[in-house]
């Protein structure tokens, strides 16, 4: 009957969703737990300098903190 199929159905996708979580964790890990930043659109690249502008360190994804600004 159609039962039969579910345990082939639940290994297909134990088998998909395992490398997505691991490839999430090994770019956390490999990235020190920040999500890397990625600007596909000029706004996005122009908010990227923004912050590397405003962290002081040359770096986009170290934050003052709006009460740091000046």
């Amino acid at each position: 009957m159609w039962f039969k199929v579910l345990p082939g159905i639940a290994v297909m996708a134990t088998c998909l969703f395992i490398p997505r979580v691991a490839a999430a964790h090994i770019h956390k890990f490999s990235n020190r737990g920040k999500e890397k930043r990625i600007a596909h659109f000029l706004y996005q690249w122009s908010l990227m300098e923004r912050d590397r502008r405003v962290s002081g360190v040359n770096c986009y994804h170290v934050s003052k903190g709006l009460e740091n600004i000046d």
